[in-house]
């Protein structure tokens, strides 16, 4: 519990000005160079129009910690809400809002209440203009523009405000992330409004905060909607988008687990049906068919019945229902990927956002890009000069000052070769958390070496460079298991060798290798999913836990609002970026070996209704407010999982070729089953080739002394098609192995076609943009436009009328002036 009371107030010692951005510094033993650069820091703020107040340490908690709390009057928001072309409203709307849904009742139970679905009214809107500032609908200068704009526009000039003095000009001393990251500050951030488990007592303070706790962030809401507009008002369009984006993903993944679990009731109702895992289990059959040693020397022979319980498991898995399941999910990634287009059309139109990209995003250029380009060329379409990256110069400064280059590579990846295909994939997966570290600083050290321009250039290169790391990290093991073990391990007396050594190309299990795909989704899918909520939910609740416990030493202090949010985590600019990660890595899972896994879907439901909840819990309790940003979509995730999606066609139709036994099956059982009526019996005699044991070369055989049961066979089955010993073309491939290998061929290009036609046609059939939001972005358009035009019209006639009068009352004052009373009535 806290010592000492809580004071929720976010405003000035006066109570008049509102804090909208707190620094904080602590005293150390370089501390006379720190707090130059604080003083020449503190005073270009004040220059740049800023106001500051600095609470003494003495009246911190810990009293150590100096807090710096800045506010920008209006003078200095207009300016900047000008240059960077803040949209805000001039005139409510008289767009007649959208007709309900029908049947909207059935939803009542998963609705929020209004005044949390929509807080604010609609309005038309229009970039700022300060010197058109009387044409906006400005009731109160202190509170038009949020709170979300307002530390956006501050940290704005945070970034890039120097900390040298006018006499000396230090191009590379600029900026707030050079001073924290040299120590100078500790930390930089806006405030929270209030506390989230109860609403604020005093009036001025707001309660959105309190509303998100209590409506969205709680695990007991995972059934309501989520407050979408309360979201992006609180912490800016950016973070609104991704939770947009998040509750899509999980509603659609609804329609692929119920799928999904169908496909699996389908394996276990047709369980006893399932002709080939009994004859595998039947002692008669299975049980007197011997099978080749799957290693040199330490493995030995086995029965064929002894894979009784695996082959039941693969059948629940590997049936007819797949091949539906696995063309139902090629055809739904399509619809949800043409779906969040529309909703994501939607949300742009309401957030105000159309046109965003191309007018606001680009004028942000990076102040790390300002830096580092000192080069400037003319520009072919502006013919202005523009700052120009020398790039061999960029890479030169970079290699020489990033800490990156300390880092060497020790060794080489390993990849554990183990008997059991459960203990590789847990091992696997640790090796992958660890790479993650790794492949992480790879990723923005190649970045920021590339030096992009502006925000979204530099999300967009490290988004693209991250993923194709994580890709190779985490989905490798599953393309080796799927697509290439097993597949070139030769035959007895002719095995295949890596790379010219002694260790024969690995086998599959004895069950198959796709219930070994099955086992390594599971494992690696599940298990990163546990350990990224224990993660996300353990570590800052720990972490804040011990800070606030340190803290907490005076109980005669007051436990300020910036006090409060100081003990929370920091919220990194990499944060969503790792959220978004996580998503899309989980979408590679239950699209590109979906065919071996169908339940796969329902798991990631299952940890997609936690995860929505666990994220709203941590950016409204545990970290400190993040600084507003825009953004119109999910920027290059979406060309990311367009990717993806289309190679989940190509994935599943391989796995059900090649690591499936389902081609085989179906080439048996209409070609070449025994007798007139097709049946499978037979199928694992026909399936299994012959090998005599004493042609084995002697590394190849198993050491019989060890188990001398063995002693009296003569020969060994393995999964092949070929010929037996004794037949004039013995060991190599028969006629049906080439039967076989068309039949997977054509499946695969039968399956593509058909997936790509269907996705195509629904791309086709489904408008990115739904035709009553394009009506309503075309009409608002065309009525700002003509609100602005009567706007001006009205300014110039009163400009004209006003220097009309002034002339009227000048001319007046001369004798000569017949229409003076009528000039001065018509000024009046």
């Amino acid at each position: 519990g806290l010592l000492f009371p809580i004071k929720d107030s976010v405003y000035f010692q006066d109570g008049v000005r509102r804090i909208d951005f707190v620094l904080s510094y602590v005293d150390d033993k370089d501390g006379d160079k720190k707090a130059e650069r604080r003083r020449a820091f503190e005073a270009n703020l004040e220059n740049s129009g800023l106001m500051l107040e600095t609470e003494d340490k003495l009246e911190s908690d810990d009293r150590k910690t100096y807090y710096l709390k800045i506010h920008a009057p209006w003078e200095v928001l207009a300016t900047y809400a000008d240059v960077l072309k803040i949209k805000v409203p001039f005139k409510p709307s008289d767009i007649p809002k959208g007709r309900d849904a029908p049947l909207q009742w059935l939803t009542k139970p998963f609705r929020l209440p209004p005044e949390i679905m929509k807080p604010d009214p609609d309005y038309f809107t229009a970039p700022f203009d300060k010197s058109k500032a009387d044409f906006f609908l400005i009731k109160d200068k202190e509170t038009f523009f949020p709170p979300s704009t307002r530390n956006r526009i501050v940290y704005y000039i945070l970034t890039r405000c120097p900390y040298y003095k006018e006499d000396r000009k230090e191009k590379d001393k600029t900026g707030i992330k050079r001073l924290l990251s040299n120590g100078t500050y500790t930390s930089a951030y806006p405030l929270h409004d209030c506390r989230y488990w109860k609403k604020a007592k005093e009036t001025q303070c707001e309660s959105e905060r309190y509303h998100l706790y209590k409506h969205w962030a709680r695990f007991l809401c995972f059934y309501k909607e989520q407050p979408l507009n309360l979201i992006r008002k609180y912490y800016g369009e950016k973070i609104g988008i991704y939770f947009a984006w998040l509750g899509f993903y999980t509603e659609m993944l609804f329609f692929a687990a119920v799928m999904g679990v169908i496909c699996f009731v389908y394996g276990l109702l047709s369980y006893d049906d399932n002709i080939t895992s009994k004859e595998i289990c039947n002692p008669n059959i299975g049980g007197k068919i011997v099978m080749c040693p799957l290693c040199d020397k330490k493995c030995t022979y086995w029965k064929l019945n002894s894979t009784c319980l695996s082959s039941w498991q693969a059948h629940l898995f590997d049936n007819e229902g797949t091949v539906f399941f696995a063309i139902f999910m090629g055809i739904w990634v399509t619809l949800f990927l043409e779906f969040w287009k529309r909703r994501q059309a939607r949300l742009e139109y309401e957030w105000d956002l159309v046109d965003f990209e191309e007018e606001q995003q680009q004028l942000q250029i990076r102040p790390e890009f300002e830096l580092k380009c000192t080069t400037k060329r003319r520009n072919r379409i502006t013919q202005l000069p523009q700052k120009w990256l020398a790039v061999y110069a960029a890479f030169a400064s970079l290699m020489k000052d990033s800490p990156t280059n300390k880092i060497q590579l020790v060794g080489s990846l390993i990849n554990p070769q183990l008997a059991t295909s459960v203990t590789a994939s847990c091992i696997n997966f640790v090796i992958i958390l660890i790479l993650n570290f790794l492949y992480e600083y790879v990723a923005i050290w190649i970045t920021d070496m590339e030096i992009p321009k502006t925000h979204l250039e530099y999300e967009n290169k490290l988004t693209t460079k991250m993923f194709m790391f994580q890709f190779v990290n985490y989905y490798s093991s599953c393309f080796y298991v799927a697509f290439f073990k097993g597949k070139f391990v030769g035959y007895p007396g002719n095995y295949t060798y890596m790379f010219g050594s002694q260790l024969r190309n690995e086998e599959c299990a004895p069950g198959g290798c796709l219930i070994e795909l099955t086992t390594q989704l599971v494992i690696v899918m599940a298990g990163k999913q546990l350990v990224g909520n224990i993660q996300e939910a353990l570590l800052p609740l720990l972490r804040n836990w011990w800070i606030s416990r340190k803290g907490r030493s005076h109980p005669e202090g007051r436990y300020s609002r910036w006090e409060q949010d100081h003990d929370l985590q920091n919220f990194s600019q990499f944060g969503l970026f790792y959220e978004y990660l996580e998503m899309v890595i989980q979408f590679g899972f239950i699209t590109l070996f979906v065919a071996s896994f169908p339940l796969a879907p329902l798991l990631a439901l299952f940890n997609n209704i936690l995860e929505v909840r666990v994220d709203a819990w941590k950016f409204t309790t545990q970290f400190r407010r993040p600084v507003a940003a825009k953004a119109r979509n999910i920027g290059a995730w979406k060309d990311i999982l367009n990717v993806v999606a289309i190679l989940s066609v190509v994935t599943n139709a391989f796995i059900m070729a090649f690591t499936s036994d389902m081609i085989p099956r179906l080439v048996y059982l209409y070609a070449y089953h025994p007798g007139e009526k097709a049946t499978m019996e037979g199928y694992i005699n026909n399936s299994l080739s012959v090998y005599e044991i004493n042609e084995l070369h002697i590394q190849n055989r198993a050491d019989i002394e060890e188990h001398p049961a063995w002693t009296n066979i003569t020969t060994c089955r393995y999964r092949d098609y070929r010929y037996p010993p004794g037949h004039e073309r013995q060991y190599t491939h028969t006629m049906q192995f080439w039967h076989i290998l068309a039949a997977k061929m054509a499946f695969i290009i039968i399956m593509e076609h058909v997936v790509f036609v269907v996705k195509f046609f629904v791309a086709w059939l489904i408008p990115d943009v739904p035709s009553e939001v394009k009506a309503r972005i075309k009409r608002e358009r065309y009525l700002v436009q003509e609100y602005l035009h009567t706007y001006e019209v009205e300014k110039l006639k009163l400009q004209l009328s006003q220097s009309f009068c002034v002339t009227a009352e000048t001319t007046s004052l001369l004798p000569s002036s017949p229409n003076k009373h009528e000039v001065l009535s018509e000024c009046i």
